[in-house]
């Protein structure tokens, strides 16, 4: 009778089970942004994940997340009775806390159910795992897992997870980073210094053997697979000093998305976007590697901008800001209103379209405006608006598209002119490299031992590059600025040139030039006015 009453219960309880929807925390999803070639950059949002369907992740990754987890899966009913028993008898005595869960229980508990610790939630999680098991499909069970599971480095779901231990998308995982992955979800707080920890990194290559013999012992990978894999190389956790400092391409590039989209920057960080960027990680990191020595007088801060443009087209390879976004969140080079100086003198008395022409009224312009202007004239006159989004995806679809913002500001033959008097310039009276003095131009404000601003700037029919140095001292009123002089020494020409040319090596390196050359002052034609500049 007590048997026959328990399984009447059971059925009772089974029936009046609901399975419940999924938590908001995990149905939020975070905004990704890559740079020009794919490379993470960074996300916006309050949980690093995005949602992937099963057919992006390979099988073998699949299947090593079985091997890893619960190798009954294809075949269980969604719960495992020894672990649920084990669990309800930790729970009762107050014993350490049970493991062993299937799949279906862990999503069970992972998206739909509260974190709590009692007899009743564990019984409850294993009726809904039996449900859930009885009215999806092992596909959609496991697409649900994959999608909520957290792997450590606060990445939830497997999409953050290989970007942030690998990164690469799902889609592109090796046999060998699958298995790491699949291995790192047992301990995810503990694994995920992998790679910068040597006891840790050693710990989970055993994991990792562990899990790929498992796999060749099913079938899932062939006995070739298994001796080629090699343990796969991690990113450096935690980030390194770098990473700070792309918060401010990403800055410009939410609000710039957001825009395209008609949504609000909240709506695009929730939103589970991947926005594809015209930035150069690579020359972005190189760039703050390159300016991180350079100081400025004491009592002073020296400020160092860099933009680097796509003449004729307006695409954004470099946006360098600031030297670390948490103590400056203030973008220099985008919103610093940047003495001009010299810096504006070449274009004279050539008549100037819009938008060029609110310069001449404009004594000071932010980096990215006199930037665009001086890729205007390595166009031959054809300004292209300044861009640094060129896709949005959402789940596998685009969105949005970027398209070249092109029209004719200055005249051709007044391009050459300006062309030609910005390398013809009345030198600064510092010293300089003979291979920079022949190819860059550089002006500013003020002069000698009085300077406080130096543009230096760089161009082809390829890349327009401008850095520039400026400098400013605490006012006398709290939280105020005033601009200040530049150091001596080095000589802040020597210094923003060397800078430059040393930019422009790294930006044009396997792109045609000789390694160390400079541009020369020749404006190659690009597209006329009212034309779109091939991309």
């Amino acid at each position: 009778m007590l048997i026959a009453g328990l399984c009447t219960a059971a059925v009772v309880a089974y029936q009046l089970t609901d399975i419940p929807e999924p938590h908001p925390e995990t149905v939020i999803q975070s905004t990704v942004f890559t740079d020009a070639k794919g490379s993470y950059l960074g996300r916006r949002g309050p949980v690093d994940r995005q949602e992937v369907s099963l057919s992006q992740v390979p099988r073998y990754v699949q299947d090593a997340v079985i091997a890893a987890e619960n190798r009954s899966f294809r075949t269980d009913k969604g719960v495992s009775p020894r672990a649920v028993g084990r669990a309800v008898l930790a729970s009762l005595t107050g014993g350490e806390r049970q493991g062993g869960s299937t799949i279906t229980q862990q999503y069970v508990k992972n998206a739909l159910l509260s974190p709590e610790q009692s007899v009743s939630r564990k019984a409850r999680e294993a009726l809904i795992a039996i449900k859930l098991d009885r009215t999806r499909s092992k596909d959609e069970i496991l697409e649900g897992y994959l999608n909520t599971v957290y792997f450590g480095r606060g990445s939830a779901g497997i999409q953050a997870a290989a970007r942030n231990y690998f990164d690469v998308d799902t889609r592109n995982l090796t046999v060998s980073q699958g298995a790491a992955l699949a291995s790192i979800v047992n301990i995810p707080s503990y694994y995920e210094k992998a790679g910068s920890d040597p006891k840790v990194t050693a710990k989970l290559r055993d994991r990792w053997e562990w899990v790929l013999d498992a796999m060749a012992a099913s079938g899932s990978i062939t006995a070739k697979q298994r001796a080629e894999a090699a343990f796969p190389p991690f990113r450096f956790y935690p980030p390194g000093t770098t990473e700070g400092q792309r918060q401010y391409m990403i800055d410009v590039a939410a609000k710039e998305a957001a825009d395209r989209l008609g949504i609000t920057e909240d709506q695009l960080a929730r939103g589970g976007y991947t926005v594809r960027t015209t930035f150069d990680l690579a020359l972005q990191d190189a760039t703050t590697e390159q300016v991180k020595d350079l100081k400025g007088r004491k009592g002073t801060r020296l400020h160092t901008a860099a933009v680097a443009i796509k003449p004729g087209d307006g695409a954004v390879r470099l946006l360098y800001g600031g030297s670390d976004y948490a103590r400056q969140p203030f973008n220099d080079a985008v919103a610093g209103a940047v003495e001009a100086g010299a810096a504006m003198e070449p274009f004279g008395e050539a008549r100037l379209r819009a938008p060029l022409n609110a310069l001449r009224k404009t004594a000071a312009p932010t980096p990215l405006k006199l930037a665009s202007a001086y890729a205007t004239v390595a166009a031959k006159g054809v300004y292209a608006a300044p861009y640094t989004v060129t896709k949005i995806t959402r789940h596998g679809r685009t969105v949005y598209t970027a398209r070249p913002d092109t029209r004719r500001a200055l005249g051709e033959k007044e391009a050459l002119v300006v062309n030609a008097l910005m390398y013809d310039w009345p030198r600064p009276g510092e010293t300089v490299a003979p291979s920079a003095s022949q190819s860059l131009f550089t002006a500013g404000a003020g002069g000698g031992i009085t300077r406080r601003t130096v543009w230096s700037t760089a161009l082809d029919s390829r890349l327009s590059l401008t850095v520039v140095l400026f400098a400013d001292q605490p006012g006398k009123k709290k939280n105020t600025t005033l601009p200040a002089q530049l150091p001596n020494k080095p000589a802040p020409t020597d210094s923003a040139e060397e800078t430059a040319a040393q930019i422009w090596r790294l930006a044009t390196a396997g792109a045609g030039e000789s390694p160390g050359q400079v541009p020369t002052p020749v404006p190659v034609p690009v597209a006329e006015a009212g034309e779109t500049a091939p991309r």
